[in-house]
């Protein structure tokens, strides 16, 4: 994401002009080693050369000199001791931090969690919530695997148990979340060379988790959660200050439901699409501000789950200028391409009641949205259904 100014406190008011810097900055990567907290390291102290009151409240180095160096002078918080079942450990001090009261704060690690004792919270990313809500700005770091929504397709991709996991809304509440990159080539490397794990570990890190596959696939989940984040940030930005226009950052779709027998071979049709595309799929369905009867709210009820099971965002409204919702619909949510089944209506139908496909292709086309007709098939009473038992 692009960088904003940090200024102090005392700079933040001289003008309204220059945006804030953020309270909440993630530096997020693809796992261990890519530099995350070095990064954050180097933020700190950059931001500590200008004057802001910056401290330590936990650094990881695993005995990492490099890392160890980077601290350099920055003021850190002592840590707690806690004995907890024979043994000592060290954990963050959040109450030392908040009395301490900097403008701000490192933290490490967001997702681990605190040993039992050394915090009212259980997880280091509830602490981090507290210093926030005292006003302190607080630069973290985070890997990809441990976020709510990635944690079990990486669970499934590398047949790995990921037991500390940050909720999603943790993640999103940060104002800068940042990308620390590196190649799968040059993680090993750094692996080969002691810069990560001791030597002891080293060839069996490689041999299992730190494979070129693994190293892969985790980086690209990283890279497309930061680029889904911007850009929805950035097409939030557009549509706040342009209106109704569509901004091709991506393709994302929209199918228009109804309640007719096609409908579903048209949603499947489109969730093919999208996927081919590799873009967001969302599914719209219109109904009258009239009760509905028993069959009908079996028939929503249907459209519902076969959405959900296509993994399509289902969305209903309400109303009878079906045309102008779905336009409406695809402005608020960025659509680029609209799918729609074709109309059944005779042509003494259409003339006097209108074409729902017609309507929308004259109100989208000057925005360039793209509108796909989905052929509708008679159903063949003469097929033979398929029994599977």
């Amino acid at each position: 994401m692009p960088e904003k100014s940090d200024p102090t406190r005392a700079e933040r008011s001289l003008s309204n002009d220059v945006e804030a810097a953020g309270r909440f900055r993630i530096y997020l990567g693809a796992m261990a080693g890519v530099g995350k907290t070095c990064a954050m390291l180097d933020e700190g102290w950059r931001r500590l050369q200008r004057g802001t009151d910056v401290v330590i409240g936990l650094v990881e180095t695993h005995g990492r000199a490099h890392t160890q160096e980077l601290i350099r002078d920055i003021p850190v918080i002592p840590q707690k001791i806690v004995n907890y079942q024979g043994r000592e450990f060290k954990e963050m001090d959040t109450a030392a931090v908040l009395a301490r009261h900097p403008e701000v704060v490192l933290v490490d690690e967001l997702a681990h969690t605190n040993v039992p004792g050394s915090s009212p919270h259980e997880k280091r990313y509830e602490d981090v919530m507290d210093l926030l809500e005292a006003g302190i700005d607080v630069i973290a770091t985070l890997n990809v695997q441990h976020i709510e929504s990635i944690a079990d397709a990486v669970e499934e991709m590398l047949d790995v148990r990921i037991n500390e996991r940050v909720p999603d809304w943790v993640v999103r509440q940060a104002d800068q979340l940042e990308l620390i990159d590196s190649s799968p080539q040059q993680l090993r490397r750094r692996m080969l060379h002691g810069n990560i794990y001791p030597q002891q570990r080293i060839q069996a890190a490689l041999d299992n988790f730190f494979t070129t596959q693994n190293l892969t696939a985790l980086r690209e989940l990283a890279l497309r959660y930061v680029a889904d984040e911007a850009d929805e940030d950035l097409l939030s930005s557009f549509v706040n200050r342009r209106g109704r226009k569509v901004f091709e950052t991506r393709e994302r779709y929209l199918v228009g439901l109804s309640l007719s027998p096609e409908t579903p071979r048209v949603l499947r049709r489109a969730a093919r699409m999208a996927a081919r595309s590799k873009a967001d799929l969302r599914s719209l369905l219109i109904t009258p501000d009239t009760d509905i009867s028993e069959h009908e709210a079996r028939e929503i009820e249907s459209l519902k789950k076969l959405s959900h099971d296509l993994g399509v965002i289902f969305l209903e409204k309400h109303g009878t200028k079906i045309a102008d919702i779905m336009v409406e619909t695809a402005f608020e949510h960025q659509i680029t391409q609209i799918v729609l089944g074709a109309s059944k209506r005779s042509r003494r139908e259409e003339l006097l009641k209108g074409s729902v496909v017609n309507q929308v292709l004259r109100k989208v086309g000057r925005a360039g949205i793209d509108v796909h007709v989905i052929g509708i098939r008679d159903y063949d009473p003469g097929l033979t259904d398929i029994d599977d038992n």
